[in-house]
């Protein structure tokens, strides 16, 4: 495949994830964006949980691994180390996992609300050994140098809102969303990038 068809797989997944949240979110006026977690739109006793689940982790997560590919193919060497493709590949794989495995949103020792844990975490923690891992190739690479900075600071500003629920206890879910949403601008802006990407 090409850049461009990677890159607009890329695309897809955050586009995907975004629409998803907000037509679910919508159907349910009790679901608070203050308190609720994304993860309850997919909980077990969720009116809609295998469209979220499906729409919303599944099917982005296995978009990510695929986009992960490209964007390696895109500024690696030949000595270049292989973490960065491994932390943005898992980062699809796991929240991949969040989806099959629903959380029960009252029993939080449940198997399936402990696999629906790793598979969240999970995703976070190979988010940023992709992420940093990344960093270091752009600092080579003459197309992906300039957007190293930016790319960067999304990743520190989703560490810095992942503590927003110790700080703000009594509206904990706010830091969530924005969390995402700066993993996700970093997928959407690597995308974009990739597309520009002239061909070899």
């Amino acid at each position: 495949m090409t850049y461009r068809n990677f890159a607009i797989i890329g695309l897809l997944s955050p586009i995907l994830f975004l629409t998803t949240y907000l037509f679910l979110s919508n159907l349910r006026p009790e679901y608070s964006l203050l308190y609720k977690q994304v993860s309850e739109l997919g909980s077990l006793d969720a009116p809609n949980k295998w469209i979220w689940n499906i729409f919303g982790y599944i099917i982005p997560g296995i978009l990510i691994s695929c986009y992960s590919i490209g964007l390696y193919k895109s500024m690696k060497g030949e000595k270049s180390s292989k973490f960065p493709l491994i932390g943005i590949f898992l980062f699809g794989f796991f929240l991949m996992v969040s989806g099959i495995f629903p959380a029960n949103m009252d029993n939080r020792t449940a198997n399936s609300t402990i696999l629906h844990m790793i598979g969240s975490y999970g995703s976070y923690i190979f988010f940023l050994i992709g992420t940093f891992s990344y960093s270091k190739l752009m600092k080579v690479n003459r197309y992906w140098k300039s957007s190293n900075v930016p790319l960067l600071t999304f990743v520190w500003l989703s560490i810095v809102f992942g503590t927003w629920s110790w700080i703000f206890p009594n509206m904990p879910s706010v830091g969530q969303r924005v969390t995402f949403f700066f993993v996700f601008a970093w997928i959407f802006y690597t995308a974009i990038k990739l597309y520009k990407l002239p061909e070899e």
